[in-house]
């Protein structure tokens, strides 16, 4: 996001303009503290305000976090998308842990850029730089845990990314001002002594929880993954060897989602939370998506209808893969029904304590696909050699399902792969690498939905010809789409 002119920035701190909440921070030169517009304190004189388009500049820039708005409760708005994925891109391996223990140096080798290049981009969109980003991110992450769990303090030191207790302290003191200690406010119930931790997750503008939820459901790997009835998600995860499960629920009435976690290893919780972030796609700037959709006369009535539909995500890009590759011309039914079965005779039981009704298996491991028998469940030879071929990618190469290239780039990795062709790299791309301009032009569903009722469906290359109006937000048009065309067909249904 371009910083607005200084009257601009003036006029939506002094409104407090929910609008740019996560996009836009204030500095306060005599206090020394950066806040939120949606800040309730007083409004500071406007010479002593300077402004950022991120957390990470103001805090690189001496201020410390308000402890009245706490920015670390802030949505984390992806403003930069679209102007930068090359930014987005950096920003998800970050959040994978590609700076934990690699120099910035690595990361833009992975992005296929220099050193120099990436610095200057993360100066340009987000006003600090990468290493300044990392920290950011742990300290606000700290405060959270620190504020919403009664977890102890080495916990919140180890599960916020800090390397020793020792460097949190201090850190903290530094940034804040106070001791952890002293930033505390326990919570009663948000963690408990077997390893939960509950935590309210952020998001900017409308959530269309019912789509997200029934999209997840449709598809869901039985015993692996689950809608409750009442309506929570659950699944169960693996990560860095260990496993445990994750529960997400949407709160009406607020702008959050809460996220229950169970995990042996508390190192892990600040990965996982980026993981269920991704899941539900809470870092979507959905009024910039829905400002550029709408200006389509043919898609401006779905996104009126939906303003707070979102691209679904997943937990794991190689699950993704083999889910996709299952789904490969036939029904969503019936790919499920294929993925459970896979999951039942080659996934490994989760721990008797953390089961929960419908989710009792963690998805089967890379190395054990890659040499699975998996035509035996019933399926094409090419098609179970294709999961094969996804698995040992995937056991031979840990990153290979990273956003480590642009669109086109990724499209033609996925496409090297045996069995993959461009409709299941373009879902993949959509939904596991979080590019938001993928889009699966060959889609029966997406040619059906722009047709509508007695049109002439497109073929795939006039699709895609058309699409073009839609950059950068086309895996978002898809969503759009296919929801309308779902809600058309249970309407015929209905009235036949």
């Amino acid at each position: 996001m371009t910083l607005p002119d200084r009257a601009t920035c003036d006029r939506i701190f002094e409104s407090r303009d929910a609008r740019y909440d996560g996009r836009l921070f204030v500095g306060v030169k005599t206090t020394g503290v950066y806040c939120r517009p949606v800040c309730r304190v007083r409004a500071p004189k406007r010479e002593n305000c300077t402004y950022f388009t991120s957390a990470a500049a103001a805090q690189a820039a001496g201020f410390r976090s308000c402890l009245r708005c706490r920015p670390e409760t802030a949505p984390t708005l992806a403003a930069w998308n679209g102007t930068s994925t090359s930014v987005d891109r950096a920003l998800s391996l970050i959040a994978g842990g590609a700076l934990d223990d690699e120099r910035v140096g690595v990361l833009a080798e992975r992005l296929g850029m220099g050193e120099r290049h990436l610095r200057r981009l993360f100066a340009e969109h987000l006003g600090t730089t990468p290493i300044a980003v990392v920290q950011t991110r742990r300290v606000l992450f700290a405060k959270k845990l620190i504020t919403d769990t009664a977890l102890p303090m080495a916990q919140v030191a180890l599960g916020s990314g800090f390397s020793s207790v020792r460097r949190f302290n201090e850190t903290m003191r530094s940034v804040y001002g106070r001791s952890p200690t002293e930033l505390r406010r326990v919570r009663a119930g948000q963690s408990g002594g077997d390893g939960t931790v509950t935590l309210a997750l952020a998001y900017g503008g409308d959530y269309d929880w019912p789509v997200m939820s029934t999209w997840l459901g449709a598809r869901a790997i039985g015993g692996v993954e689950v809608i409750a009835a009442d309506g929570r998600y659950i699944r169960s995860i693996s990560h860095g060897g260990e496993v445990g499960t994750i529960s997400v629920a949407f709160v009406p009435g607020a702008s959050h989602l809460q996220a229950t976690i169970r995990f042996p290893n508390v190192a892990a919780l600040l990965a996982i939370v980026d993981r269920i972030k991704r899941i539900f796609d809470l870092d979507a700037d959905l009024a910039t998506i829905c400002e550029h959709l709408a200006a389509d006369e043919r898609l401006a009535p779905l996104v009126a209808h939906r303003p707070g539909l979102r691209v679904p995500g997943a937990w794991d890009g190689y699950e993704l893969a083999v889910r996709a590759i299952l789904g490969q011309q036939i029904s969503i039914d019936a790919a499920s029904s294929l993925a459970s079965r896979l999951v039942r005779r080659f996934g490994e039981p989760l721990a008797a304590e953390l089961r929960v009704p419908g989710v009792d298996l963690v998805f089967p491991r890379p190395e054990r696909l890659a040499e699975a028998d998996i035509a035996s469940l019933g399926m094409p030879g090419a098609r179970a050699e294709a999961i094969r071929t996804v698995a040992r990618a995937a056991a031979e190469d840990p990153q290979f399902f990273s956003p480590s290239h642009d669109l086109a780039g990724s499209i033609e990795r996925l496409r090297r792969l045996r069995g993959v062709g461009e409709w299941t790299a373009h879902y993949i791309a959509m939904r596991a690498l979080r590019e938001p301009d993928a889009f699966p032009a060959a889609d029966i569903g997406l040619m059906r939905a722009i047709a509508g009722d007695g049109g002439l469906r497109p073929s795939a290359r006039e699709l895609e010809a058309l699409s073009q109006a839609w950059r950068p937000w086309r895996a978002y048009a898809a969503l759009h789409l296919w929801a309308g065309d779902a809600e058309r067909e249970r309407t015929r249904r209905n009235i036949a």
